[in-house]
């Protein structure tokens, strides 16, 4: 029988809804997701069918009420287990903030006609954004720097690449290595946590575990699993880190997880996957050679790509199937990826920032870490002083403003 979670304790922290006006959740559901429907209303030709639906969507998020999907949805079943039989008839902003903003994506997709039958079934409604960020000039920029990294040390390029994938598409590619000092002497860190040095610990004992013949689980030594969050320039970090650390021997194998569908405007699908990986191979100079590095490690199953049904869930990792624990369990490392995995990874609650990441990530089936810029209310894992001086300096916005990141680690 599969094993079963640890039980949780009762938490004391509330759930974030987002019926408080002047709050970020309410401003991302009352503003932010009208916004997107109208970007995609504009992004294809839709039909006057899609158009009507996305009409209808608009009007239901910002003045309605949640309704269940259509009865022939191939996940009405799974939907239902995850709550949309107990909040059906209740405003988007009366219930987790979490679950209402997973399922307008999902309703989303259903208004365009991306499960289809019909001639827009599979076609992304996003695509066209995370392609344009692809071919970007600030795109070639970054690749470009690849040459001038190489020349570096290696323990210098991992940890540059580290912080590219931290720093997503903010990334100027030195590939943004904080400097310490700098750090030191500023009042307000921009890196608000960092757990590196463990991060590395970890990957080095598992190094040292395979250089002495020892063994793990099935497949579990050398093993690296990444849940991405982004696709375009945010995704290609996190395919470079990767491509180093088989280069030189820090893990044997990684799985990328990614979403089974479009998600939440930018997230990664296998076809983003893809099409960052041509981006790569595209590229002239070292930027080719991790493309093209990559690109023969999914050949030879050094490199996997996961899309479960999980991924997409409207509930934390706390609440994962069996199946996908017993996947992470085996991995040395995993890495969370982003702001809405690290919601779902200590959960979506209004958390004091002084709880320790290791109690909020205790249900974990292995060791994790956290690599995420702030970009919503929930932290973790901070010191008084840090919140402190992060409050004198900027008031609440902090939480939100995208201009933090933190690199947390439970072993």
């Amino acid at each position: 029988m599969p094993d079963t979670p640890p039980p949780m304790p009762a938490p004391s922290s509330p759930v974030i809804l987002a019926d408080e006006p002047g709050s970020f959740p309410h401003s991302v559901l009352a503003e932010r997701h009208p916004a997107i429907v109208r970007q995609v209303r504009e992004a294809f030709p839709y039909g006057p069918e899609q158009h009507e639906a996305l009409d209808a969507l608009l009007a239901s998020c910002v003045k309605g009420v949640i309704e269940p999907l259509p009865a022939d949805a191939t996940d009405r079943d799974r939907w239902s287990a995850w709550g949309m039989d107990a909040y059906t008839g209740r405003s988007w902003f009366d219930v987790p903030w979490l679950w209402s903003e997973s399922h307008f994506y999902r309703r989303l997709l259903d208004a365009v006609g991306y499960f289809g039958p019909g001639p827009w079934q599979g076609i992304d409604p996003f695509r066209p954004s995370k392609l344009a960020e692809l071919d970007s000039r600030e795109t070639d920029e970054e690749l470009a720097a690849l040459d001038d990294l190489a020349g570096r040390p290696a323990h210098e390029q991992a940890a540059a690449l580290l912080h590219g994938s931290l720093w997503g598409n903010r990334a100027d590619l030195g590939f943004r290595l904080s400097d310490a000092s700098a750090e030191d002497k500023a009042a307000v860190p921009s890196l608000v946590a960092d757990d590196s040095d463990t991060l590395w610990a970890l990957l080095e004992g598992a190094a040292d575990t395979r250089d002495a013949g020892g063994t793990g689980g099935p497949g579990a030594a050398g093993t690296l699993c990444l849940i991405a969050d982004n696709a375009g320039r945010e995704l290609i970090p996190d395919l470079l880190l990767i491509a180093h650390l088989l280069a030189h021997g820090r893990i044997q194998r990684a799985v990328l997880h990614v979403k089974p569908y479009p998600y939440y405007v930018s997230d990664a699908t296998t076809a983003d996957v893809v099409d960052a990986l041509r981006r790569l191979t595209r590229a002239p100079g070292e930027a080719a050679a991790h493309g093209h590095q990559l690109w023969s490690a999914m050949a030879d199953g050094r490199l996997t790509v996961r899309a479960h049904p999980f991924s997409c869930a409207p509930l934390p990792y706390a609440d994962m199937p069996d199946d996908l624990r017993e996947e992470l369990a085996t991995a040395d490392l995993t890495v969370v990826k982003g702001d809405l995995n690290y919601r779902r990874l200590v959960g979506d609650r209004r958390h004091p920032v002084t709880t320790p990441f290791a109690e909020a990530t205790a249900h974990f089936p292995g060791p994790v870490a956290a690599l995420r810029t702030l970009k919503s209310d929930v932290v973790t894992g901070l010191d008084v002083d840090t919140e402190a001086a992060l409050v004198a300096a900027e008031g609440h916005r902090w939480r939100t403003s995208g201009t933090h990141a933190l690199i947390q680690v439970r072993p």
